[in-house]
């Protein structure tokens, strides 16, 4: 098993060929706004509506589930549901690390189903307040274990 591959760069611009399914983390209270969601909002119009209409309908809409959007031919967004609300509190930073796991095994499946590479930025480790040393594992584990080819994008300032 080779390892993640990471590349200074924007996700939704994701390089490789075949189909490429772009997971990022969403909030489970409706919220999108702030962070990768607006990268992803400027390139397609469709991750953010399908998420807000199935906020809205609530069918399955929870911790650990998983949207997949087509916004192109070759290419899915995974919109997972990995933080609990958008503010740090009594319970540490909204990351939900067992959120995230679930999630990951879905988006796995799903990449399985497609022939599809996963492309992402540090997912969980920016608003949400996680930490990289704990979602790696997560990523090595449920990803690249399933035989999953992963690149991980840190954006470029």
């Amino acid at each position: 098993m080779s390892g993640i591959t990471y590349l200074k760069g924007d996700a939704t611009c994701p390089q490789a060929k075949g189909t490429k399914l772009i997971c990022h983390v969403c909030n489970d209270v409706g919220g999108w706004g702030k962070g990768f969601v607006l990268a992803l909002s400027r390139r397609w119009s469709e991750p953010e509506s399908a998420y807000r209409a199935w906020f809205a309908a609530r069918d399955g809409f929870a911790l650990g589930a998983v949207q997949f959007v087509q916004v192109e031919p070759y290419i899915w967004v995974a919109n997972l549901i990995g933080q609990r609300g958008t503010k740090t509190g009594s319970s540490g930073p909204p990351v939900r690390y067992d959120a995230i796991t679930a999630g990951l095994r879905t988006v796995a499946e799903k990449a399985l189903e497609l022939g599809a590479s996963v492309h992402m930025p540090r997912i969980g480790c920016g608003l949400a307040g996680g930490d990289w040393s704990k979602v790696e594992p997560l990523v090595l584990e449920h990803l690249l274990g399933r035989g999953v080819r992963v690149t991980v994008y840190d954006f470029e300032k």
